[in-house]
This record gives C-alpha cells, structure tokens and sequence, in this order.
C-alpha cells in the first residue's frame, strides 16, 4: 500500500525512541498493564505515535480489561488499516494506521457490549493523545 507519510527506516529510527521504534515499526507489543493511556480518561483524539493521523476519538474507549487501551471503532473506517496476521500460529488482525504503516495493535470480535462488538487494542506507546475534543 502507498502510504501519505513515507519515511526511511533512519527517519523513523531517528524520530521514535527505541521502544516506540520497536512497536510502531517491527510490530512488538508493550507489556500489558504497562502504557500511561490505559487508564485515561479524558475527552480528546488518539492519534498515531509516529504521524499524528487522527485514530480514535475518547468516546469509544472502553475498559476491556485486556491491559492495553481499547476502542469500539476508529474516528472513520478508511483512518486505519486491518490486515491478516498469522504471525503468532493463529488468525488475527492486524491494525495499523492508514496513513504511514505504523503497527497499532490488533482488532478483536469480542467487544461485548459496545456498539459494534469490536476491540481495537491498541499499544499505549503507538498512540498520542491530545485532550479536548
């Protein structure tokens, strides 16, 4: 897929720190119970760690219990990326964000109780957040 954001791998290892780096662009996953957005609760945006695309809007977050920030849906369906990922032995699916590539987490059918029935768990580190909406 053509991406808006291109960068070199330099680029985005010069702009990201190592963690943000490992997770945004290799697909590694923060520990659970780990990333400060877990447990905020503010109105505001989500948005991408490494282009500052806007992702999720707060009122979609939900506490999942999963350890990781949950959302039910994305600020629009064309804001992300969904891609099969059978990295792990299993069937998943991958998120990423439609504007540069960057791994956000994963998207799951067992959102009970929201709206849609999905959850977006997404890596705190792969996200920003600004408040106010």
């Amino acid at each position: 897929m053509d991406y808006e954001v291109t960068k070199s791998d330099a680029e985005w290892k010069a702009e990201l720190s190592a963690e943000q780096y490992a997770v945004l662009r290799g697909a590694a996953t923060e520990r659970a119970w780990t990333g400060e957005l877990l447990d905020e609760g503010r109105a505001g945006v989500y948005t991408c760690g490494a282009c500052n695309a806007e992702l999720f809007k707060s009122g979609t977050k939900f506490d999942s219990g999963c350890g990781w920030p949950s959302f039910y849906e994305s600020v629009r369906p064309e804001a992300v990326e969904l891609l099969e990922d059978r990295s792990l032995g299993v069937l998943r699916t991958e998120v990423r964000c439609a504007a540069c590539g960057s791994h956000l987490g994963h998207v799951f059918d067992d959102g009970f109780g929201t709206p849609t029935g999905d959850r977006y768990c997404m890596n705190s580190i792969s996200l920003n957040f600004t408040p106010g909406e």
